[in-house]
């Protein structure tokens, strides 16, 4: 284990001290009463509680012991006490680290400073972490370690947790709003034999029963079309789409879009049915259509109707009717 650092080295002994009392360190079922968050709203004096989730801080006074306690819904002051928990249990509360997943039960109470507390009179080890979270006041701030470690940044970061949170309502709100409108959502092939509906490089894959080579999809147009044909008159799809090319914070070669096809309808039906969806995923997701994002307002009671062409003619001096080569040398000029 010399390739392990002081921490970890400490940890992997502490599990072995754990071990060695009988106890298992790993994936023991827990029943919690509730999560963190419906306790904190319904606070009753002396509530009994049974609650799980992640030690992120401790702080030791002499014969007591105070612990942050975090799950998904928020996070709670943990009170243990010798008088509380006895001498074993108390005692055990040392082999515990910042990163272990634990269940503690007791009674609710609130401290001298008005601290919503958990006073706990039994507390059982679920989970026993063996690697360090990263350092309490900096957090984790290196964006590829973010990104390619998601676990560990919604661990130590409450931001990331609620764009996830945020995700999942707007999703939710664009299917409530299509399924509303009649819309009926549907599922296209991943795997096509030819990789239509957009400009984009497909990665590329073979079918053995079938002896063909397929491609992952680049976009489900062309299959929510043919529903079109057959007799749909309005579909969707919230859908995987993959395209292989480059990599970035802002672009990933494995991405969800959404496609919206209304027979009978037009551009403008599409640019109102385009709005009227960022509106309502708005109030449901956030409660409001207005808010402040990169520094900046944004209203979405207001919105402004421009003509792509205007805008190219305006920021790049292009027409039209110009050829895609003088496109492309305008805007490296510009760029340049």
């Amino acid at each position: 284990m010399s390739h392990l650092s002081d921490i970890e080295k400490e940890k992997r002994q502490k599990l072995k001290a754990i071990e060695s009392l009988g106890i298992y360190p790993f994936g023991e079922k827990y029943e919690p009463s509730g999560n963190i968050a419906e306790f904190r709203e319904n606070f009753k004096e002396g509530k009994k509680a049974s609650l799980a989730g992640r030690l992120m801080a401790r702080r030791t006074h002499g014969k007591s012991n105070f612990l942050d306690l975090r799950d998904s819904s928020g996070k709670i002051q943990l009170y243990g006490s010798k008088d509380t928990l006895g001498d074993k249990k108390f005692e055990f509360l040392s082999a515990l680290d910042i990163g272990d997943i634990i269940g503690a039960s007791g009674e609710l109470m609130k401290t001298r400073t008005g601290e919503l507390t958990l006073k706990l009179s039994d507390i059982t080890l679920l989970s026993k972490s063996l690697r360090p979270l990263p350092e309490k006041w900096h957090g984790l701030k290196n964006v590829e370690t973010r990104y390619r470690q998601r676990y560990v940044d919604l661990i130590v970061n409450e931001e990331t947790k609620k764009i996830f949170r945020t995700r999942s309502l707007v999703i939710g709100a664009i299917r409530a709003a299509l399924d509303r409108k009649g819309f009926l959502e549907v599922e296209t092939p991943m795997m096509q034999p030819i990789p239509g509906g957009a400009a984009g490089k497909p990665f590329k894959t073979h079918h053995d029963t079938l002896h063909r080579d397929l491609y992952l999809r680049i976009a489900p147009e062309l299959y929510l079309k043919k529903l079109l044909v057959g007799g749909f008159e309005k579909v969707y799809e919230i859908n995987r789409s993959f395209r292989n090319e480059g990599i970035s914070t802002r672009h990933n070669p494995e991405f969800t879009m959404l496609e919206v096809y209304e027979a009978y309808s037009d551009c403008a039906g599409m640019m109102k049915l385009v709005e009227e969806l960022v509106r309502f995923s708005a109030k449901e997701a956030l409660g409001k259509e207005k808010f402040e994002y990169q520094g900046k307002t944004v209203d979405l009671t207001k919105w402004e109707k421009v003509s792509f062409a205007e805008l190219m003619k305006e920021n790049f001096g292009i027409k039209p009717d110009e050829k895609e080569s003088t496109w492309v040398k305008k805007i490296k000029e510009r760029d340049s």
